[in-house]
């Protein structure tokens, strides 16, 4: 390949029936920090490439607005960790989850609130809706 030449291949999105996901959240202000369960979202869009979940943004946004709006906890951070594989979801939960509970000094450095599913169920998004060149197979 000639300098200053670079070629960009494009990853597909395809529609999976199923991926499962959970959330965490956390502010620098405070020392609350928040999950939710592992729950299965149905007809997610994943990238074919590096296999995240598309939009993961949007499905951060959604446990913001829950936290901002129901808890009266606005501006938290808030991520998202997807597969299509529980078995790999939930084993980075746990991985999570100790990084919170566990120290080495044996003490609790967090306020640790869990987000019951009765509560909090993340909505499956739809590509379509936001692109209108999705290049996606179903």
């Amino acid at each position: 390949m000639a300098l200053g030449i670079s070629t960009q291949i494009s990853a597909k999105k395809v529609q999976v029936p199923k991926m499962y996901i959970f959330g965490f959240a956390a502010s620098f202000n405070d020392t609350i920090v928040h999950f939710t369960n592992v729950q299965e979202i149905d007809s997610a869009w994943m990238d074919t490439k590096n296999k995240f979940l598309q939009t993961r943004e949007l499905y951060s946004y959604q446990l913001r607005d829950f936290l901002a709006k129901k808890k009266q906890m606005p501006r938290r951070t808030c991520i998202v960790v997807a597969n299509k594989n529980r078995k790999k979801v939930e084993k980075k939960y746990l991985k999570f989850k100790k990084l919170y509970t566990q120290s080495k000094d044996k003490l609790q450095h967090y306020d640790i609130r869990y987000i019951e599913d009765q509560e909090f169920q993340f909505n499956t998004i739809n590509l379509r809706d936001f692109y209108d060149d999705v290049n996606a197979k179903e």
